[in-house]
């Protein structure tokens, strides 16, 4: 069976692990990884061009809040995991104001970890004319920065290496602020989990085998070998830098969580990206049984 899966570029090359070492077809599936800029991936979803996407609980949070039908049952980044990193002539965090920050898409992950390093580093948009720049995917954040256009972005860990050594600073690593936060994971229709049990099932077998395959050190030169392919990081240093940080970063277990997506309801109706956000539970935006029946079966634990 062939599956159709969006993607966005801040999930690195966890799915690529999967299709690459055969686990897709291991479990009667042929994915398409079709790179969609995560808004769009929900959109393409809901039109039915996507079956299942990788992408964010914000975004999760806007269809529902919208009336719209997508359920995340895989969590495979359960933290605020950015990087803000700033061009080389910003010395501090002063020295941000009156300048061009990059957000990403308006409610996306990166945008609310914007809202957070802001936050953390005592700047204040209003006040301190600080211009939030809406610059959707992750190359056009780079591309922007490197061209002078902005003076920082909010960039995914794997992008640290090779930016720092070009000269750029990392003003915050979010990641260490230790944020439970429910970004990337892998999200579908509700309608699809009642149609298609044993498809779901198969698709989440396959995303849970990937990421054990990647917590496995015997597999270390296979995971960076796909790193390298996605990321075009070149150096090696930088590849085992991407890799450490991708082990580091993925719950062995990644089953979503409804801590991280109460934080994502609170910051998108605080920051007014949302304010129906205030009105949902976390489970109108996460479907734990799949998930949950793996778990409980002893499939994840077989896997280690």
């Amino acid at each position: 069976m062939t599956l159709a899966l969006g993607l966005t570029l801040a999930l690195g090359p966890r799915p690529w692990v999967a299709k690459d070492h055969g686990l897709f077809r291991k479990h009667g599936l042929d994915a398409d990884l079709v790179f969609i800029i995560a808004g769009r991936a929900a959109q393409a979803m809901l039109a039915g061009q996507v079956r299942v996407g990788l992408i964010g609980a914000t975004h999760v949070t806007n269809v529902v809040t919208a009336g719209g039908d997508l359920t995340m049952i895989l969590g495979l980044q359960n933290r605020l995991d950015f990087l803000f990193i700033a061009r080389p002539s910003v010395k501090r965090a002063d020295d941000l104001k009156g300048k061009k920050v990059a957000i990403g898409t308006p409610s996306g992950s990166a945008a609310l970890a914007t809202y957070v390093a802001l936050d953390q580093l005592g700047l204040v948009p209003k006040r301190d004319n600080v211009v939030l720049l809406q610059l959707g995917d992750v190359p056009e954040r780079v591309a922007a920065l490197r061209a002078g256009n902005v003076e920082a972005a909010s960039l995914s860990p794997e992008l640290g290496p090779l930016l720092t050594a070009e000269g750029y600073r990392v003003l915050l690593d979010i990641g260490k602020e230790n944020i439970p936060f429910q970004s990337a994971g892998l999200v579908i229709s509700r309608a699809l989990m009642k149609s298609e049990p044993e498809l779901v099932e198969n698709i989440v077998k396959a995303i849970v085998e990937a990421v054990a395959f990647i917590h496995n050190p015997s597999n270390k030169a296979a995971v960076e070998k796909t790193i390298d392919k996605f990321l075009r990081l070149g150096k090696p240093d930088r590849v085992e830098k991407a890799y450490q940080d991708l082990r580091q970063v993925l719950p062995r277990k990644p089953c979503p969580t409804l801590e991280g997506v109460a934080t994502v309801l609170k910051l998108m109706a605080q920051h007014g990206l949302n304010p129906k956000a205030s009105q949902l539970k976390p489970e109108n935006v996460v479907d734990m049984s799949v998930c949950k029946k793996l778990d409980e079966s002893g499939f994840i634990d077989r896997l280690y």
